[in-house]
């Protein structure tokens, strides 16, 4: 079966998400994380965590902080409409990999670092060089 993006997939909703789900969904898709990955920061399933999503759920303090570091967010960026209030660094995928990345012995993150900042140049340029075309 093949995927077409923004097509829904699994089971539609009987009834339409709580406000803190549809919230969560947002800001989860907002980041590109998988509800598998958030599940896993979470450390429950992801039918479980697909739950919050759809249903009222009672969170705790320290799950309600794990997704606000995932997303780069804060706490109470899960109960308003407004835009988040988005925290300096990397977010989602990047913040997973620069965090694996950080276990890699010095040499090899220096290595990394290396490739990663003339990356980073070459796109600051680019951008330079539109600006001024």
């Amino acid at each position: 079966m093949m995927h077409i993006p923004g097509m829904q997939t699994g089971r539609p909703p009987l009834s339409p998400p709580a406000q803190f789900g549809a919230r969560l969904r947002e800001l989860r898709e907002e980041a590109n994380l998988s509800q598998r990955e958030v599940a896993e920061v979470l450390g429950i399933s992801q039918p479980s965590y697909a739950k919050w999503e759809r249903r009222e759920v009672a969170v705790t303090a320290s799950q309600l902080q794990l997704l606000a570091e995932t997303f780069g967010c804060e706490a109470a960026d899960f109960f308003t409409d407004d835009e988040p209030s988005r925290k300096p660094g990397p977010l989602g995928r990047a913040k997973k990999v620069f965090e694996e990345v950080s276990r890699l012995p010095r040499h090899r993150q220096r290595e990394i670092l290396d490739i990663t900042e003339r990356l980073a140049a070459i796109h600051q340029r680019q951008i330079e060089e539109k600006d001024t075309s």
